[in-house]
C-alpha cells in the first residue's frame, strides 16, 4: 500500500471516499415531487370547477343544435319555392323535392333533427323539424316549423 501524506489514506481507502460521500448525499437527498394528497386536492378542485361551468354551456350547446333545425328548414323552403315555380304548388313529399334527410343520431348519423313535411296544399305549405334525442332531458323535444312565407318559429323550446 501507498501513503499519501496529504490525506493520510491508504489507496485503498482513497478509492472509498467518493463511494462513501455518494451513498451519505443519497441519504439525505429528496427527489422533488407531489404528494397523493396535493394531487388528489387539485383533481378535486378542477370536478368543481368543470360542474360549475357545464350546466352553463347546455344552452349554449342547444343553440347550436336548433341552427341545424333552422338551416334545413331554410333548405326546404327554396326546395318547395323551386318546385312551386315549375308546378304551381306545394309537394307533400320530401324526396320529391330532392331533400335528402341526413341519417340522425338514432340511426348512426349526425343529425339532430327529422324534417317532415306536414301540410301542403295548391297555395301554402308547412315543414316541421323535431329533434329525436331531448337535449336538455327536460321530457319535451325542441320543434321548429317554417310555411311557405318562410316565417321559421320554434313551436316547442328546448
Amino acid at each position: 500500500m501507498y501513503f499519501y501524506p496529504e490525506t493520510n489514506l491508504n489507496s485503498s481507502d482513497k478509492m472509498l471516499k467518493p463511494i462513501k460521500i455518494f451513498f451519505q448525499k443519497a441519504k439525505t437527498a429528496y427527489v422533488k415531487a407531489y404528494s397523493l394528497t396535493e394531487i388528489l386536492i387539485v383533481l378535486c378542485i378542477i370536478g368543481i370547477l368543470l360542474l360549475m361551468v357545464l350546466p352553463n354551456q347546455t344552452s349554449v350547446i342547444s343553440q347550436a343544435k336548433s341552427i341545424e333545425a333552422q338551416a334545413m328548414l331554410n333548405q326546404v323552403y327554396g326546395l318547395q319555392k323551386s318546385y312551386f315555380y315549375r308546378h304551381s304548388k306545394y309537394c307533400g313529399n320530401l324526396e320529391e323535392l330532392g331533400f335528402e334527410q341526413e341519417a340522425t343520431v338514432e340511426d348512426g348519423g349526425q343529425a339532430v333533427y327529422k324534417i317532415e313535411i306536414t301540410e301542403a296544399t295548391n297555395d301554402s305549405f308547412m315543414a316541421k323539424a323535431t329533434a329525436v334525442s331531448d337535449l336538455d332531458s327536460d321530457g319535451s323535444f325542441n320543434t321548429w316549423e317554417i310555411d311557405n312565407k318562410k316565417t321559421l318559429t320554434e313551436v316547442i323550446k328546448e
